[in-house]
């Protein structure tokens, strides 16, 4: 059998509505929302009954998608959003965005705090590491050509 594709990655948030309009502003579309709960979702999870809002944001080639996670219950056990970049583990998601000081300048208005500098690698990207709401860091590339 062969990969189909990757669907999702998950992020754990505390403010979803905040979440979720950051990333709107990224450019990412809601698909929808939902409230998960009951025995099933604990089975899959390994978390027990569980109550949890979930948000899927799609980005515009409708390709990849972020799943937006609030639990409810049980409470968050864990915090790694102050993880340095070499932090073991799940860290960061990339995006490719057309204009990095434009889409900077934006995401500013909504929080966002570069980490390092903005840099060029070989002509190729211009790229760097912001802090997002709740200190998610994202990472941006613009493709230079």
């Amino acid at each position: 059998m062969a990969l189909k594709r990757m669907d999702n990655v998950g992020i754990v948030v505390e403010d979803l509505g905040v979440t979720i309009d950051f990333f709107r502003e990224l450019g990412l579309e809601l698909e929808g929302r939902a409230t998960i709960e009951g025995e099933w979702a604990g089975r899959v999870t390994g978390l027990g009954d569980q109550h949890v809002e979930i948000a899927m944001m799609r980005t515009p080639d409708g390709h990849s998608r972020l799943e937006l996670s609030r639990f409810l219950t049980p409470p968050v056990v864990a915090d790694h959003r102050n993880a340095p970049v070499n932090a073991l583990g799940y860290l960061r998601v990339m995006f490719t965005v057309d204009d990095i000081n434009e889409t900077l300048e934006r995401l500013r208005k909504r929080g966002a705090r570069l980490v390092g500098d903005v840099v060029d690698y070989q002509d190729t990207y211009r790229l760097c590491y912001i802090r997002g709401p709740e200190g998610l860091l994202i990472g941006l590339a613009q493709e230079l050509s």
